[in-house]
């Protein structure tokens, strides 16, 4: 795979064969993140459990400290009271069938969360292949299934994220933006590394840390010290 001038430069600015502390880690990023836009920073953990036992998944949701720099569209199916309840605490998008129909006959996804009410998930079952595939499909462990819309919507709005191992055993999430600086980024890893292990699963094995690695969106990927 052939790289542009910049990455080669980024390249050469950190040791790709040591692992830095978080604190020098966070930094090297930031040194390699030369792109003309606001890059997210992200981190990759690579963990010592088999994604294909039910008793080893390791998943879970939490608000950063300082948020992603991003901010989520969020669409909210539900009815009556809970609807208007939406729509008061900021929902982008707020419905039931007719938007279950738009997302089903329009192939419509203008948004980043769905947020549903128990009520409601029979409706939503029915598109959940469609839903699925882009991680839209709501669910009471991570929060998207719930009675209390409105402190789903705030949480997702104040910088929640999901963290959700992949096929390969490794998780991917974002820690916020290159403008976040060097402090709050530091304190979103502590946060989202703290949450990791703590999810640790009790039928792990081994080492439960594999490696741990953080990047800026076009830059190289930066090994961080593994602890537990």
């Amino acid at each position: 795979m052939k790289h542009g001038k910049k990455y080669q430069d980024s390249v050469k600015a950190v040791d790709l064969s040591k692992q830095y502390e978080a604190n020098e880690a966070v930094a090297a990023v930031l040194e390699t993140a030369k792109a003309k836009f606001d890059e997210t920073i992200e981190l990759h953990v690579r963990l010592g459990v088999d994604p294909r036992q039910a008793d080893q998944q390791v998943r879970g949701v939490l608000v950063l400290p300082h948020g992603t720099g991003k901010t989520k569209r969020v669409l909210v199916i539900a009815k009556g009271a809970k609807a208007d309840a939406a729509q008061a605490a900021g929902a982008d998008f707020v419905g039931a069938e007719e938007l279950i129909a738009k997302i089903q006959n329009e192939n419509w996804f203008d948004f980043d969360v769905m947020i549903t009410t128990p009520d409601m998930m029979g409706m939503v079952g029915r598109i959940g292949r469609i839903l699925g595939p882009k991680g839209l499909m709501p669910n009471p462990k991570s929060g998207t299934v719930t009675m209390d819309v409105e402190k789903a919507i705030k949480e997702v709005k104040a910088g929640k994220v999901e963290y959700r191992l992949d096929k390969t055993a490794i998780i991917h999430c974002p820690i916020g933006k290159k403008s976040f600086g060097q402090e709050k980024l530091v304190e979103n890893y502590t946060a989202l590394m703290d949450a990791i292990i703590k999810a640790k699963p009790a039928a792990a094995k081994g080492t439960y840390l594999k490696s741990v690695t953080l990047a800026s969106t076009m830059g190289p990927g930066v090994k961080v010290v593994t602890k537990l």
